[in-house]
């Protein structure tokens, strides 16, 4: 372990010197962001490598206008939001979940199942999963949604907020924050897509792009590939994390994706409108799409006052530099969703970095 982690660290060390300077690497993936936090593994790292956490927590990336849309649904009487956990407390116009949950018109649910048991439940109400969530999540959404359709349950709809993770990186790089000398790639989501979706990005942008698990050795030996790839000034496509993830992915996954959606444009926070990066149901779905149930009109949202989350999602700053840090903004009292989300980069920067940063 030792001897792994003296290669990893000389590896480190070599890409800043042949370079001549600060290496900046994002770690796409939330469950990277915080496990990186966790085990205190940036006060391991060279004094030149400096890590990035990008747009990698679902909840953080959605946008505002989507969080006023599921407030605005969970007012009306004949609505029953399903939810899973972690949107429960992002705010929006006029509060929460969380506040609209005493209405008792607001319910936590562990599965896109759970959501559709409810509606079989509550066959008075309009049952609407608020389904969010990269391509991780979205193969259950999809199954959620066939089940739906095979058996007939008329008030059970979505509000798609799924998102597509490689036209975001793209963007990143062409128009937000061209510093990025790599990516610590998301392993949960290689795991459907395969390693070979990050292929583009190595071609067209010439960066790094190596895909790593979670544990803490994993993560060092994914930022020491990508920068003894710095070193050689040969950036490539590599997976490390070969226990799961293969460079074709998970095909039936992918099937019933595409079975149940098609790719459209959509709205990130932070980033703005994409192209082809949003998951919206295929027409023969249109039924279960709240979107089109309750002429939701999809409009790109703002920051609420003084909230720079979406800055922190592109790496452009550290989440200690937006003035609501840690003051206003906090677990307790959130004013944006990456102090709300387990996976945001301001909540794990409060529990885990604060100390070191004093």
């Amino acid at each position: 372990m030792l001897e792994r982690i003296y290669r990893a660290q000389t590896a480190m060390s070599s890409a800043c010197q042949t370079l001549g300077r600060q290496v900046n690497i994002m770690e796409v993936c939330g469950t990277h962001t915080v496990s990186i936090f966790r085990c205190g593994l940036r006060s391991t790292l060279p004094e030149k490598i400096k890590l990035l956490s990008g747009p990698g927590c679902p909840v953080c990336v959605t946008d505002q206008s989507y969080i006023d849309a599921v407030l605005a649904l969970a007012e009306r009487d004949d609505c029953l939001i399903a939810t899973y956990g972690d949107m429960i407390r992002v705010p929006g116009k006029g509060g929460s979940l969380e506040t609209k949950k005493t209405n008792n018109n607001v319910k936590i649910v562990l599965s896109s199942e759970d959501a559709l048991q409810l509606a079989k439940d509550n066959p008075g109400k309009e049952i609407v999963f608020v389904a969010v969530g990269f391509e991780t999540t979205a193969p259950a959404t999809a199954i959620a949604v066939k089940e739906a359709a095979a058996q007939g349950i008329d008030n059970f709809s979505i509000l798609s907020g799924h998102k597509v993770v490689v036209p975001a990186m793209r963007i990143l790089l062409s128009e937000k924050n061209n510093k990025i000398d790599g990516f610590l790639c998301p392993g949960h989501v290689s795991v459907i897509i395969g390693y070979g979706a990050f292929a583009e990005i190595v071609e067209d942008f010439n960066r790094p792009c190596v895909v790593a698990g979670f544990e803490p050795m994993q993560i060092i030996e994914g930022l020491a590939e990508i920068c003894r790839q710095l070193n050689a000034g040969k950036p490539e496509l590599k997976s490390i994390y070969t226990a799961v993830v293969t460079e074709k992915g998970n095909p039936a996954a992918q099937k019933i994706i595409d079975e149940c959606f098609d790719v459209a444009d959509g709205y990130w926070r932070g980033l703005g409108k994409i192209e082809k990066s949003a998951l919206k149901l295929k027409d023969k779905y249109s039924r279960f799409d709240a979107f089109k149930r309750f002429n939701i009109v999809e409009t790109q949202g703002g920051e609420r006052d003084g909230c720079r989350c979406g800055e922190v999602l592109c790496g452009l700053i550290e989440p200690q530099q937006c003035q609501l840090f840690a003051k206003s903004c906090t677990p307790r009292a959130p004013v944006g969703p990456c102090m709300v989300s387990s996976e945001g980069p301001c909540a794990a920067w409060f529990k885990y970095g604060r100390k070191k940063q004093a």
